[in-house]
């Protein structure tokens, strides 16, 4: 058992994801303030609008796949990209039709019409919204949406309200010990001056799972464990062994779960550290040597092809060559564990998690000013909450039982030379 997993108990939990302190339900009366608790809410704001819209199209053509008599012309007709105001933002969204066969005309359907006109959300219902996630009252917050957003409360479900609850919930408090991970990705987001460490897993099957984050001001080796603590306490279950995939990071590096894990370094990331030491007229032929080494698919040839780069490193700049020894061998993790061929496009760089800072960055690119720590956690969380359900499966995911096993016979050989 790790370190980590004695100090278990006494770890404070250091990160809730996308938990609302109390004292930020009194910035609603500002402006960013507002901004703010209306985006945290777009998610369900948006699955209220699709309700309300299936609801409508229900009601002019009938229930999906029922059979239709001469006397019903209205039919659905598909849908098309358009977009709505959520308060005052806009929005987009699949917005579906109706056709009256008769007249071979499209039949408007009121509820999007009312959500064409941008309005003023009662600052009563943003209060109460903000204090339903600061309390975890995650049902009266859902509740609350649809009236806040225009729409008619009777219209949605109380399925969709207790729906909403459970997945705030559920994304907020989450136990970790039902996914069998099998890799994990750590890797950090700037926002202003600040870093937000992010976490993503993947399962056994393939599935990337946003795990936790914690906010800081660098990638240092103590907030590193915090991320990790956090995680374990929360069920992280890493005995059978993980490949965890880092930048390269100091801090990262020294972090990871020791006896319980194999590292794999970002081949990209080492490769423009590498170069970044280089004159500007030897920096693209060392990149795709460098490539072209990384490319190999097995570990006698890519360490040959990179350690024949070496002597000419160290003529150009010794600097050059100590960054290539650096973390040398977790370079060629993927390749020693023999799976290159197989799992090389989801792990032998950090791309899984930077697809997802990438999305964070789009959801967030319009925040003037991040003020507090509570927004930034605030905004982190509500884009997670938007971009799980859309995370794909990573390539080459079937071959996931062949990674397992090659991750537990290289630390049970690494085990075996400790003891001896």
């Amino acid at each position: 058992m790790s370190k980590l997993s004695a100090r278990k108990r006494r770890v404070k939990r250091t990160v809730s994801i996308g938990k609302v302190a109390p004292e930020a339900v009194g910035q609603v009366e500002d402006l960013d303030g507002r901004i703010e608790a209306i985006q945290w809410l777009i998610p369900l704001g948006l699955k209220a609008v699709t309700e309300e819209l299936q609801r409508a199209v229900v009601e002019l053509a009938g229930p999906r796949y029922e059979r239709k008599g001469s006397d019903q012309p209205l039919r659905r007709w598909g849908s098309q990209p358009r977009s709505v105001y959520l308060g005052d933002q806009k929005l987009p969204v699949d917005v579906p039709r109706v056709r009256n066969v008769g007249s071979d005309t499209e039949v408007p359907l009121r509820a999007y019409q009312a959500l064409q006109t941008p309005r003023q959300i009662d600052e009563g219902l943003l209060l109460r919204m903000l204090k339903g996630i600061a309390t975890r009252n995650y049902e009266a917050c859902a509740d609350t949406v649809p009236e806040a957003f225009g729409l008619s409360r009777s219209s949605v479900s109380r399925r969709y309200v207790k729906g909403s609850a459970r997945k705030l919930a559920e994304f907020q408090e989450r136990s970790l010990e039902g996914y069998d991970l099998v890799a994990l990705f750590l890797d950090g987001k700037s926002f202003a001056d600040e870093e937000i460490i992010i976490a993503l897993g993947v399962t056994l099957d393939g599935q990337k799972i946003p795990l936790g984050f914690v906010q800081a001001a660098t990638e240092n080796e103590r907030v590193c464990r915090r991320v990790l603590s956090d995680l374990v306490e929360r069920g992280l279950q890493y005995e059978a062994g993980l490949l965890v995939v880092i930048d390269g990071g100091k801090g990262l590096y020294k972090s990871v779960l020791k006896g319980h894990a194999c590292v794999q370094r970002c081949q990209y990331h080492k490769r423009q550290n590498v170069v970044s030491y280089l004159p500007k007229s030897e920096q693209a032929r060392i990149r795709r040597k460098m490539e072209a080494a990384y490319g190999k698919p097995t570990y006698a040839a890519a360490k040959a092809a990179l350690d024949a780069l070496k002597p000419g490193l160290k003529l150009m700049n010794q600097s050059a060559l100590s960054s290539l020894e650096k973390g040398f061998e977790e370079t060629l993790t993927l390749h020693r564990l023999g799976l290159m061929p197989m799992l090389k496009d989801s792990f032998r760089t950090t791309n899984c998690i930077e697809n997802v800072n990438s999305l964070l960055a789009q959801l967030t690119h319009n925040v003037r000013r991040w003020t507090n720590s509570s927004q930034r956690h605030r905004w982190v969380a509500t884009a997670l909450l938007d971009i799980e359900p859309r995370l794909r499966r990573v390539r080459g995911f079937h071959h996931l039982p062949m990674l397992r096993q090659a991750i537990q016979a290289e630390l049970g050989t690494k085990q075996l030379a400790m003891t001896g």
